[in-house]
């Protein structure tokens, strides 16, 4: 039998992957949650139907997402990361000796228990003796926070779903009173190709952009994303994601990466000029 994977993109656009067998289905309170192995991606995991990573691209998100703000912030000691269940940005963070605590909010324990199961790869990073676990909500979690961390990275990737909180004015402010003085945040942007998902791209960086006094977009190329074309936020109170950052300092750190680059670190902050007419109007509107 001939079994594929179909995931709408648009009305329109349909992503299809063929599948050799489905390894899990379960539902918890917060979502449907499936694995499957294919000859293309190899395993990946949907979460309400939708991709949420694959063995073979998993690397660009996750690097992209941890190692353009640690090329850029001097001295991060504390990290907090809000989803992050699957453990693969806690993967990349745990390469880096001077980070002294890693703080995973994740309130869904299936996911993190399936990921730990079936994505052994990512899930090791979850098993860093710097890495603490909470299954709360991500805003409420916040809302107790000041003035604690150096770095915030939101890894949700729903902003209309169990996670639609973690995409709000509030939710921005709140990460601004978390961040020491100096802090950064960087948060999945969306796609901004297809007109469905336009809208939440222009608000989300309104939003970013009005909290923020430096706030700036960068790209990746992500197959299983729609269009394969992604895009990240950094939003930061005092540091400039290219003026402020060192090459030669994170070169000298002899990561092992498979996407990011510093040389793709300036590239990726150089958008197509419908992108950056979409985020200037929202910075003048």
């Amino acid at each position: 039998m001939d079994l594929w994977f179909g995931e709408l993109h648009t009305d329109n656009v349909k992503l299809s992957i063929r599948v050799e067998q489905q390894v899990f289905h379960g539902e918890s309170e917060f979502q449907h949650i499936d694995v499957f192995d294919s000859p293309e991606f190899g395993r990946f995991l949907t979460s309400d139907g939708s991709v949420i990573f694959s063995e073979k691209d998993e690397f660009t998100y996750d690097e992209m997402i941890v190692h353009v703000p640690m090329a850029v912030h001097p001295n991060v000691c504390r990290v907090l990361v809000l989803g992050g269940g699957d453990g693969g940005v806690a993967r990349e963070l745990s390469q880096y000796d001077e980070i002294e605590v890693i703080d995973v909010v994740e309130p869904d324990k299936l996911f993190v228990d399936v990921c730990c199961k079936y994505f052994p790869d990512n899930a090791c990073g979850l098993r860093d003796s710097r890495v603490r676990i909470f299954y709360e909500d991500g805003l409420k979690f916040l809302r107790t926070k000041s003035d604690d961390y150096d770095l915030i990275i939101n890894d949700c990737t729903d902003p209309l779903g169990h996670a639609a909180g973690l995409f709000t004015k509030e939710f921005y402010g709140s990460c601004f009173k978390a961040l020491h003085e100096d802090g950064i945040m960087v948060y999945q942007h969306g796609s901004p190709f297809y007109d469905e998902d336009e809208e939440t791209c222009r608000a989300m960086h309104k939003r970013a952009y009005r909290s923020f006094p430096i706030s700036r977009v960068y790209q990746a190329h992500i197959p299983t994303c729609p269009a394969g074309y992604w895009l990240f936020g950094f939003a930061s109170k005092k540091y400039h994601p290219l003026k402020d950052f060192n090459a030669a300092r994170w070169n000298a750190r002899h990561i092992k990466t498979w996407y990011y680059s510093t040389h793709l670190h300036r590239g990726a902050f150089m958008l197509p000029r419908y992108v950056e007419e979409l985020l200037e109007e929202e910075e003048n509107g």
